[in-house]
């Protein structure tokens, strides 16, 4: 099922008002490689960065 535009909207507000963005830059060839690792370990990239940061700076756990 698609999602209508005003579904769309409300997602792009919610995540706006919810969620800060960071661009993270690697050599070519590795975004593959963190796909097939976080894949492999039953993750999203984005899950298993989370993870990997609030394992590394303790203060980000909710």
């Amino acid at each position: 099922m698609a999602y209508s535009e005003a579904q769309k909207k409300a997602v792009k507000k919610y995540n706006a008002k919810t969620y800060d963005e960071l661009k993270v830059r690697v050599k070519k060839g590795s975004k593959d490689i963190i796909r097939k690792h976080a894949t492999s370990n039953n993750e999203t990239v984005n899950g298993m960065i989370n993870r990997l940061l609030e394992t590394e700076i303790p203060d980000l756990k909710d």
